[in-house]
């Protein structure tokens, strides 16, 4: 029998398939998207999740004249089917392939590229202000999760919302998880939106005594039906959207196409803002998914039949590194205590939530919160440890600066997933914090050469009375130098090897690239010094000193773009010292979005690999 799904290849395909084939259709979406995401790696769980909500959304819409935003964005996938990139799936989140998330450059039916949560709503009605002004009717839509509701900035775009005189639909995918599950009020109030027993139970029986005990009780029941929801209003009379000022429809069953098209013309008949309150199955249609939907949230190559890992890694990530070293210093200090924002078993704090329970807060997708929640319970004589990834961190910058630094309060921050990234693209790289933190007064900014300097760091933090940065990248954490053990003080560098004219000064993640860069230079008979820098903030001045007079050239490498980085601040010294003899080049990324794909990949495509960045030395040098 020929698949449905062939019969769509482009945008608006999907509304010749016929109503009595829509299971068979979505049912051959999570199929092919089971098999192509278990080849290519991907976020499984959320996409098998939104298949009937995706499909009832482009029946009812016309693309890419109206306008689908998706908060977040990697929940995308069969968006991403019925608008004609169907046959680019298996270049899904690989080098020159499809990208993991919503991107207009990819296709005119991608609203507005999204990665980070919270944002859907905002650029929505954005859209929405910018239709009316142009006097068009095309239809806006947003879809946001439960999760991504507890992000401060959804709450500012719903404020605003509540004032709109047109129309605009937002759908809240309520699956009860986020990337991990939900926490918080939010969470507990669209619970009971969900579960409303008093709610649910008083309906059903005021229909039964209606329709049995009153001559023409059925109309009744019909007419309240249509009644803007009289009976919800109450038995719930302090509804948070509709004080807002936004109608609420729902709870809607998210798998039920004929119901959420019902609720989607429905809404589309008001001027002002609806909420579609849509309950949805994270995984649905994948048992392992289903069972453990934290772990195929997002996730590598896998076995279909038992959703197991192709590749499993041995060696110790930097994140599991961080996660005992955190969980041993937790032990003897009790004043120690981890923040997560709705993301501990990504950053590696599940294992001290396991082990302290009361010390471990999960303030769901709000980092602006956790930075500053942390900084209260560190002016109260706590030591937080806050661990988010260096990409969501740019989420709470002000935070930072305001709240903790101008304070000067012992906040440790954990930045995990510092650097290049892979395959979740330009949303996801930490390529700015380096730039974004070392210039920030009061906050000391470290990256470790290897697992042992990692752990060596918290040491130091835990010790330090002021905030405290430790960078660190994704992946496995390097094994060599496990020799070079110097104790860490403040400020300080470390030589790993001092010889000849010419000076590597290596950041954190590059020290292993710069090892391999140095022993090929040596081939050539170059001998190089090579520096661990260990701190980008405050810089060590007296190593770049004490290097100047026996070195005609420095060599700056770091995992983060030029602008803002370690390495223009060594070009600032050697301009604000006079030392122009000195010749400085700048191995760093490229002040622009980097792509997805693998990391290894990347790395030489961007002529970032140590065999590319000996080439380019050996070229400045002109060998």
């Amino acid at each position: 029998m020929p698949r449905i799904l062939d019969n769509i290849n482009k945008a608006n395909d999907i509304k010749s398939i016929k109503p009595q084939d829509y299971k068979r259709l979505a049912k051959e979406i999570r199929s092919f998207l089971i098999s192509n995401v278990s080849k290519t790696g991907g976020h499984l769980a959320s996409n098998l999740g939104v298949v009937e909500l995706t499909m009832a959304l482009h029946l009812f819409m016309d693309f890419p004249k109206d306008k689908l935003i998706w908060d977040v964005g990697h929940q995308s996938y069969t968006h991403k089917l019925l608008t004609g990139r169907k046959d680019q799936f298996a270049t899904l989140r690989q080098l020159d392939g499809i990208s993991g998330f919503p991107k207009r450059e990819e296709s005119e039916c991608d609203a507005f590229d999204t990665g980070h949560s919270s944002t859907a709503i905002s650029a929505a009605l954005g859209m929405v202000k910018a239709r009316d002004l142009k006097g068009l009717s095309n239809k806006v839509v947003a879809v946001i999760g439960d999760g991504a509701l507890t992000g401060g900035m959804a709450f500012e775009a719903l404020n605003n919302a509540g004032r709109l005189k047109s129309n605009m639909i937002i759908i809240l995918n309520d699956n009860n998880m986020s990337i991990s599950e939900n926490v918080g009020g939010m969470a507990n109030y669209l619970a009971k939106l969900r579960t409303n027993t008093r709610y649910t139970g008083f309906k059903e029986s005021m229909e039964n005594a209606l329709t049995r005990k009153i001559p023409g009780g059925r109309e009744i029941v019909h007419c309240l039906k249509r009644s803007k929801d009289a009976v919800k209003y109450f038995m719930l009379p302090n509804m948070l959207f509709e004080d807002m000022g936004l109608t609420y429809i729902g709870p809607i069953d998210g798998h039920n196409i004929n119901s959420l098209l019902s609720a989607l013309k429905n809404a589309n008949r008001a001027n002002k803002a609806v909420v579609i309150h849509v309950i949805t199955k994270k995984g649905k249609g994948y048992i392992p998914a289903e069972k453990n939907p934290s772990r195929f949230h997002g996730i590598d190559p896998f076995y279909i039949d038992n959703g197991e890992p192709v590749a499993k890694n041995q060696t110790a990530s930097y994140t599991k590194v961080f996660s005992s070293a955190l969980v041993k210093m937790g032990k003897k200090n009790n004043k120690l205590v981890a923040i997560t924002a709705a993301m501990p078993y990504g950053t590696g704090l599940s294992s001290f939530k396991k082990h302290f329970p009361d010390r471990f807060f999960d303030v769901g997708i709000a980092e602006e919160h956790a930075v500053t929640f942390a900084a209260g319970m560190a002016a109260e004589g706590f030591r937080p440890v806050v661990a988010i990834y260096s990409t969501f961190l740019q989420r709470s910058y002000d935070q930072i600066i305001h709240d903790v630094c101008i304070n000067n309060l012992p906040v440790i921050f954990a930045i995990d997933r510092a650097g290049i990234t892979g395959r979740d693209g330009k949303t996801h790289q930490g390529i700015f914090d380096l730039s974004y933190l070392s210039h920030i007064p009061n906050l000391v900014v470290m990256a470790p050469k290897n697992k042992w300097e990692l752990e060596e760091m918290l040491e130091f933090a835990l010790s330090y009375e002021g905030p405290v940065a430790i960078r660190y990248p994704k992946g496995e954490a390097y094994t060599g130098l496990m020799e070079n053990r110097e104790p860490i003080r403040l400020g300080k560098s470390e030589i790993i090897d001092k010889a000849g004219d010419i000076a590597i000064l290596a950041v954190g993640s590059m020290v292993k690239t710069a090892v391999m860069v140095k022993n090929r230079l040596n081939d050539y008979n170059i001998k190089v010094t090579l520096v661990n820098t260990r701190f980008v903030s405050p810089m060590d001045c007296e190593i770049l000193e004490e290097l100047s007079e026996n070195h005609n050239v420095f060599i700056t490498m770091e995992e983060n773009v030029r602008i803002g980085g370690y390495g223009q601040q060594v070009s600032d010294f050697l301009c604000r010292n006079n030392k122009q003899d000195i010749r400085h080049i700048n191995i760093s990324l490229p002040d622009k979005f980097i792509e997805h794909g693998g990391v290894s990949e990347l790395f030489e495509r961007l002529d970032f690999d140590a065999e590319s960045i000996t080439r380019k030395i050996l070229d400045e040098l002109q060998f």
